[in-house]
C-alpha cells in the first residue's frame, strides 16, 4: 500500500526519486566532508550498532563500517536505497520513514543523520524516533546547514534567490532552513524528544567544497536537489538566468587553480539518550 504523505513529504519523495542518480556527481563531494565530524560526535566505535537515517546512497553507513561498526541504513526513497545497496551489498539498507522507524525499541547504540532533518515535514518526530530506538546512553548526532552568515557558499545562493526570484510561488511548506542553528533551541527540542539536555554538543564545522566551476553550484541546486530545485523550476527563464549569474559572480573570489574552493558551514549536533 502506498503511504499517505503530506504535501511537503510528497515533494521530497518525488524530488529524490528524480534526483537520486544525480546526487553522486552533484552533492556527494560536499556532504561527505561532514561525515567524519558526525561520526566523531556520535562516538562510533568497533562493534557499535549504528542506524544511518536518511542514508541516501549510504556514505555514512560505509564510513561507520570502516570504523568496524555494524551499520544499518534507512531512507524513504526507493531510488536512494537502490543506489546504497548497489554500493555496499554487505550493509543492510531498508526503505522507511525517519519519522516512524520500523525498528524495535532500544535496538541501536548510535543513530546518525547527515543533512536529513530539513527534508522531513516533522523533524521532532524523527528525533523522538531516534530516542526510542537508542539504548540508554546511546548517542544521536545529526548535521544541518549553517545560516548564510557563517557559510559563504550558502550566502551566495541565498542572496541570489532573495534578489532575483519570485518568492511568492506556491510550494509546500517545510521546516525552517535554519531552525536548528541555535544551540539552546536544539537543547530544548531534543529534551522534549527524550534526550538528556545536559549532554547536547553543538559544533560548527566549515569545509571547502572543490568544484570545477561556479556554475556547478547553481546546477547542483537546480538539477540534483528538491526544495530549492522546486523554487527554481517555478521561476521564469530570465529569473533563473539572473540567479545563476548572481551565484557565479558571488563565488568568483573563491577561484583556485583550475576550479573553485568554496567554504560551506554546517552544525553538527550530538546528544545522549536517557
Amino acid at each position: 500500500m502506498t503511504p499517505q504523505r503530506d504535501a511537503f513529504s510528497q515533494l521530497e519523495y518525488d524530488g529524490w526519486q528524480r534526483a537520486a542518480d544525480k546526487y553522486e556527481s552533484a552533492w556527494s563531494g560536499l556532504t561527505k566532508l561532514f561525515i567524519s565530524p558526525l561520526l566523531e560526535a556520535a562516538r562510533v566505535g568497533a562493534g557499535a550498532a549504528v542506524l544511518d537515517v536518511a542514508c541516501g546512497p549510504g556514505y555514512v553507513a560505509e564510513a561507520a563500517r570502516a570504523l568496524r561498526a555494524c551499520p544499518t541504513g534507512v531512507d524513504f526513497s526507493p531510488e536512494m536505497i537502490r543506489l546504497a545497496r548497489s554500493r555496499s551489498r554487505d550493509i543492510p539498507f531498508h526503505e522507511g520513514d525517519a519519522q516512524s522507524l520500523d525498528f524495535a525499541d532500544r535496538s541501536f547504540d548510535v543513530v546518525v543523520m547527515n543533512f536529513g532533518v530539513l527534508h522531513l515535514s516533522r523533524p521532532e518526530a524523527a528525533f523522538a524516533e531516534a530516542a526510542r530506538v537508542l539504548r540508554p546512553g546511546g548517542r544521536y548526532s545529526f548535521s544541518v546547514w549553517a545560516s548564510p552568515e557563517h557559510s559563504p557558499g550558502a550566502r551566495a545562493i541565498r542572496n541570489a534567490i532573495e534578489v532575483h526570484a519570485d518568492l511568492n510561488v506556491t510550494l509546500p511548506k517545510g521546516p525552517d532552513y535554519f531552525g536548528y542553528s541555535d544551540a539552546n533551541t536544539c537543547r530544548d527540542i531534543l529534551a522534549r524528544s527524550g534526550f538528556d539536555p545536559a549532554s547536547v554538543q553543538f559544533r560548527t564545522v566549515t569545509a571547502e567544497w572543490h568544484v570545477p566551476t561556479a556554475a556547478f553550484v547553481f546546477e547542483a541546486e537546480r538539477d540534483a536537489g528538491v526544495r530549492t530545485a522546486a523554487l527554481l523550476a517555478a521561476q521564469s527563464a530570465d529569473a533563473r538566468s539572473a540567479i545563476q549569474a548572481a551565484v557565479e559572480a558571488a563565488l568568483r573570489p573563491y577561484a583556485k587553480g583550475t576550479g573553485f574552493s568554496i567554504p560551506f558551514a554546517a552544525h553538527v549536533i550530538a546528544v545522549t539518550a536517557v
